[in-house]
C-alpha cells in the first residue's frame, strides 16, 4: 500500500517542531501508541457538568489561552460541605482544538502545584471530561479584586502602608517561585488578586520550569501563542528570548510602579517601543513611594536584561527595609 503520510518520526524532526517543540508534544515515544489529542472535530461544546461532578454556574474571567469559571462541587455538595464552590479553567476553544492543549493545561498545573505558598493560588485537580475530550484544573474559589480592578478605583495610586501591604507578599510570592524554579510569565495587575486571604498570585499559563526543573514535563514554547502582555512583558520576551526570571522582575516592577502612582511607567506602551523612544529618561519615582525604595525598583525596571541586576528576593528585601536597617547596610557595605 501506498504511504500517503511520512512516518510520525519523521514528522517530530521537521525544522518547524526542531525549533518549537509545543506542537505534539507528548508524540515521542517510539514504540508507543501516541495518545489522542482532540481536534476540531472531536472537541466538544462545554457542558453544563463537566467530569459528572462539576456544575458550571458562570463565567468569572476569560484570558488570550483560556477561561476560568465558578463552578459548583457536586460531590463534596452531596457530602454536606458548606462551601463547595471552586474555580475552574479550561483552555478556549480555539487552544483546546490544539494537538497539545491538554499538555500545556498540565504543565501550568505542574508549576503550581510545586509551589506552597500562602500568597500563591492553590489548586486541588487536572481532569479531563473525555466526553467532550476538554482538560481543565480546578482550583480554589478566590473572592475579592484583581489589582488592575482596583487601580480603576484609586487611579492617584495607594497610599506607603496600603502598597507595602501588597508588595510584599507578591514579591515574596514570586521569590518563592524562582527559588523553586518556576518561572510566571505573565506578570501583570490582572493577575493579582486582593482575596478575602491575602494577596494571590495567579495564572501561570505562560510560565515554565528551569531548566532541570520538573525534566519529565515536555518543554512548552509559547512564542507561537504571542501571548505575552506588551506593557508589562520585557523587552526581550518579545524580541524572542527565553523566559527568565528578570522578565518577571520587570513585570512585577512596572506593577508596583503603577500601584504606587496610580500610572504605568511607560504610559502603557510595549516595552520594546518605549526602550526605543527612549522613555527611560523621564522616568522618576513614583509619589508614593518611599526614596529609599526606588533605587531597586528603577534597577527592576532596567530595559536591558544584564542591567536588571536584581533578584524578585532582593526587590522584595528592598521595600521592606526601613531607613534605620538601610543606613547600617550602607555602613557595612
Amino acid at each position: 500500500m501506498t504511504q500517503l503520510m511520512p512516518p510520525l518520526d519523521d514528522l517530530l524532526v521537521s525544522e518547524e517542531q526542531a525549533s518549537n517543540l509545543t506542537y505534539f508534544a507528548f508524540a515521542k515515544a517510539h514504540n508507543a501508541e501516541p495518545a489522542l489529542a482532540p481536534t476540531k472535530a472531536s472537541v466538544g461544546e462545554l457542558p453544563d457538568v463537566l467530569a459528572g461532578r462539576y456544575r458550571i454556574e458562570r463565567l468569572l474571567g476569560a484570558g488570550g489561552m483560556g477561561a476560568v469559571y465558578r463552578a459548583r462541587d457536586l460531590l463534596s455538595e452531596q457530602f454536606g460541605d458548606p462551601d463547595p464552590y471552586i474555580a475552574l479553567k479550561i483552555l478556549s476553544e480555539e487552544f483546546a482544538e490544539s494537538p497539545d492543549a491538554s499538555a500545556l493545561l498540565y504543565s501550568e498545573f505542574a508549576l503550581i502545584r510545586r509551589l506552597r505558598h500562602d500568597n500563591v493560588l492553590r489548586l486541588h485537580s487536572f481532569e479531563v471530561d473525555t466526553d467532550c475530550q476538554r482538560a481543565f484544573i480546578t482550583m480554589e474559589l478566590m473572592r475579592g479584586l484583581t489589582l488592575d480592578k482596583l487601580l480603576c478605583e484609586r487611579p492617584l495610586g495607594l497610599p506607603w502602608k496600603e502598597l507595602r501591604d501588597i508588595a510584599l507578599p507578591l514579591l515574596d510570592a514570586l521569590a518563592h517561585a524562582h527559588a523553586r524554579g518556576v518561572l510566571h510569565g505573565d506578570m501583570k495587575p490582572s493577575n493579582v488578586m486582593l482575596s478575602e486571604e491575602g494577596v494571590r498570585l495567579f495564572d501561570f499559563g505562560l510560565g515554565q520550569a528551569e531548566e532541570g526543573i520538573l525534566p519529565g514535563l515536555p518543554h512548552l514554547s509559547r512564542n507561537r501563542f504571542n501571548a505575552w502582555t506588551p506593557g508589562y512583558a520585557a523587552p526581550e520576551l518579545l524580541e524572542g528570548q527565553p523566559l527568565a526570571a528578570s522578565a518577571d522582575v520587570y513585570g512585577v516592577a512596572c506593577v508596583i510602579y503603577e500601584l504606587a502612582g496610580g500610572k504605568h511607567p511607560f504610559r502603557r506602551m510595549s516595552s520594546t517601543e518605549a526602550r526605543d523612544g527612549q522613555l527611560e529618561r523621564e522616568l522618576h519615582a513614583p509619589r508614593n513611594l518611599p526614596k529609599r525604595c526606588w533605587p531597586a525598583l528603577r534597577t527592576a525596571l532596567a530595559f536591558d536584561a544584564a542591567d536588571r541586576t536584581i533578584t524578585a528576593a532582593q526587590l522584595r528585601d528592598a521595600m521592606g527595609a526601613t531607613s534605620s536597617l538601610l543606613q547600617r547596610l550602607r555602613l557595612r557595605a
